[in-house]
């Protein structure tokens, strides 16, 4: 689909003038195997660098040590809302979320661009308080629905002030147009793809389903030179700088978080008499990992001994392979809820996306595919869904140095895992 966009530009108490939330134009999947996947990361240290779990008494404010709350209406998209301070619109509900509310109101008098606005919401952003370069950006939340509705999740360069939009990029992990009750979209927004020019794609629930029914975790792992969008862990589009027709990416450089619900607009089209008020954003958490999470463990198997990264090495191909259990970060995995099993800031890989039996596994950088994609049943078995095939000591070796593979399960001893979370 495409649409007229315009930048976001808000008159706003506390932050300069942002940029615009982007309209997807629906591109066909781009995704790539480890075999093709860039090689230019560097390893993370590894750290939770942004957590707000929305903890704290029923009707109380963000923590305005983590959320800016900015004010005004939007001339340049045509949303029809003015985005207020305090808690009317924005607060704790006393059960582990952020309810942003958008109502069929104005009891302060507040005037638009169209004349006295008809309706009141909330836009929080994390400008000058977090900013990121890279990780994994994540939020877990229950949108709201109706003709005119348009939640979003998404982030902007943090030199939007200096070079202004579309310059800054932007990164729009989730948006929902109420006419699309079950697809949100994701998209890229820099200098020559921006607007109804913006590069992205949208994910649709299978059956019908509408995601304002339930919570749903939406995602992006952001790399050097590619991001990956995912809902409920489910990968849905790989961006590079290959798909930007020879513009430039922007995105190698801090970013800051937005939360919003805005009413009406160009893209999703104003509310209409089947759009029910008020309507709520329900927040359950927002959290940004770079590299693996802190809290990372070993991973034993045969023999007593360990998953290993080879020489504690951090380059793409590294061996994965068994060896004595000695604490080092070469053995320190964590298990990510996008389902990859991380150390060194990279992944657990089977080596070119394959599936036979004895396809080794490797260190590579996250990317979002299939051959990153591991689950981890009770039955102590590690499988990598795509092959429906289990990480194996090769041979049944105990020896040090031993390489890990993938192989048909088969219930033996070599396949057998402890993961410790």
């Amino acid at each position: 689909m495409s649409s007229t966009r315009f930048p976001r530009r808000l008159v706003l108490s506390l932050v300069m003038a942002l940029g615009l939330a982007s309209l997807s134009t629906g591109l066909t999947q781009n995704t790539s195997t480890s075999a093709t996947a860039p090689t230019t990361a560097a390893a993370a240290t590894a750290a939770v660098t942004f957590a707000d779990e929305f903890d704290g008494p029923a009707g109380s404010a963000v923590d305005g040590g983590k959320w800016l709350t900015e004010t005004g209406d939007n001339v340049s998209n045509h949303e029809r809302q003015y985005y207020t301070a305090g808690t009317s619109n924005a607060a704790l509900d006393g059960q582990g979320n952020l309810v942003i509310t958008a109502r069929k109101e104005n009891p302060g008098n507040y005037q638009c661009w169209y004349g006295r606005c008809e309706y009141t919401s909330s836009r929080l952003n994390t400008s000058g308080r977090f900013t990121s370069t890279y990780g994994h950006v994540e939020s877990r939340m229950k949108i709201p629905r109706g003709q005119g509705i348009w939640p979003a999740f998404w982030m902007l360069g943090a030199d939007i002030g200096s070079v202004g939009w579309p310059n800054s990029g932007e990164i729009d992990i989730m948006e929902n147009v109420g006419f699309e009750p079950g697809t949100v979209h994701g998209t890229l927004h820099g200098p020559g793809y921006s607007g109804s020019g913006g590069i992205g794609a949208g994910y649709t629930l299978p059956g019908g389903a509408a995601f304002a029914d339930d919570f749903h975790t939406f995602a992006v792992d952001w790399a050097p030179d590619s991001i990956t969008w995912s809902v409920d862990g489910t990968v849905y589009q790989r961006r590079t700088p290959a798909d930007l027709n020879g513009n430039r990416w922007v995105f190698d450089k801090p970013f800051f978080l937005i939360l919003n619900l805005a009413v009406g607009g160009y893209w999703p089209g104003d509310p209409d008499g089947s759009t029910t008020f008020p309507q709520q954003l329900v927040v359950d958490y927002v959290r940004v990992t770079t590299g693996e999470q802190s809290g990372g463990g070993p991973i034993t198997g045969l023999a007593g001994k360990c998953a290993d990264v080879a020489a504690g090495a951090t380059a793409n191909g590294t061996a994965v392979q068994l060896y004595d259990c000695n604490g080092t970060a070469a053995q320190k995995w964590t298990v990510g809820s996008d389902g990859t099993i991380r150390a060194l800031g990279k992944c657990l890989d089977v080596a070119s996306g394959g599936t036979a039996d004895g396809t080794p596994v490797q260190l590579y950088d996250c990317n979002g595919t299939a051959a990153q994609q591991w689950a981890t049943p009770a039955a102590r078995d590690i499988v990598n869904p795509q092959a429906d095939k289990c990480l194996d000591v090769s041979g049944g070796n105990s020896a040090n140095g031993t390489r890990l593979q993938i192989w048909t399960c088969t219930g033996s001893a070599n396949q057998k895992w402890t993961v410790t979370r």
